[in-house]
């Protein structure tokens, strides 16, 4: 069959530049975006249970602007006074400014990294005298806290929010020809939405290996995946595929 509807499991792009819509011109395809997955933050009751005191710590670590959200709106939910002494260690200068949303920034010490997670340790270790807090949701990269630990950083891991799958009810009459998933939770939301999903004709389009995997483990066929050296990015694939396919009916 031949793919005339895509649904993306990721929100629309808001700048109405995506290479989605180059594809969607491109291939003359219908193409939706849902988010299958979104963020809930931990209650502060829930917080407090965990006895993680954020004023013992020196220093704070921000992987993202969500963990920045969190870390901010669990301060004012535990009435903590956020010290004009704390210091921010952030994985790049976008994570960076978006602290202006909550603090003066220029009279902050804050440290900024490439971009690259272990490029962030190695800044860190330059700071060991500092205790870490660690904001992280409930589904993070196991191996950022375990290079904290090789380098023998003092830290705590603070779970501030956790990734839900979303009510996807109102997509249940709804036909695609094809899937398009960019993480595990989104395979998950997607069989726990629809527990007699059968998987027929429609195709199954995924990034990365942990993504690939989930969709196996689910036991579902994986058509299309990325990145791969013929077809670095999603779009890339999808339309790779087209080409490959452009004789079914």
């Amino acid at each position: 069959m031949k793919i005339k509807r895509i649904l993306v499991s990721q929100p629309e792009p808001a700048a109405g530049k995506s290479p989605f819509f180059d594809l969607a011109e491109k291939n003359n395809l219908k193409i939706d975006f849902r988010p299958f997955i979104h963020v809930e933050g931990i209650p502060a009751k829930e917080f407090r249970k965990t006895r993680t005191q954020i004023l013992d710590h020196t220093a704070v670590i921000f992987t993202s602007r969500t963990a920045i959200d969190h870390f901010f709106r669990i301060c004012e939910e535990t009435r903590v006074s956020v010290p004009d002494s704390l210091k921010y260690f952030c994985i790049s200068e976008a994570t960076a400014f978006y602290l202006q949303k909550y603090i003066v920034y220029r009279k902050r010490k804050i440290f900024v990294g490439s971009g690259r997670f272990n490029d962030l340790v190695d800044l860190m270790k330059k700071h060991k005298e500092e205790n870490y807090l660690f904001p992280l949701s409930d589904i993070h990269k196991p191996e950022m806290p375990e290079m904290l630990e090789r380098a023998k950083l003092k830290f705590t891991k603070a779970i501030l929010y956790r990734t839900v799958s979303s009510d996807l009810s109102d997509l249940k009459e709804v036909n695609y020809d094809m899937l398009v998933f960019y993480s595990p939770s989104g395979i998950k939301s997607l069989m726990q939405n629809f527990p007699d999903f059968e998987q027929n004709d429609t195709r199954i389009a995924t990034f990365g290996p942990a993504t690939a995997k989930a969709v196996s483990d689910a036991g579902l066929r994986l058509d299309v995946n990325a990145p791969i050296p013929e077809a670095p990015s999603m779009t890339m694939a999808i339309d790779r595929y087209i080409k490959l396919h452009k004789g079914d009916k």
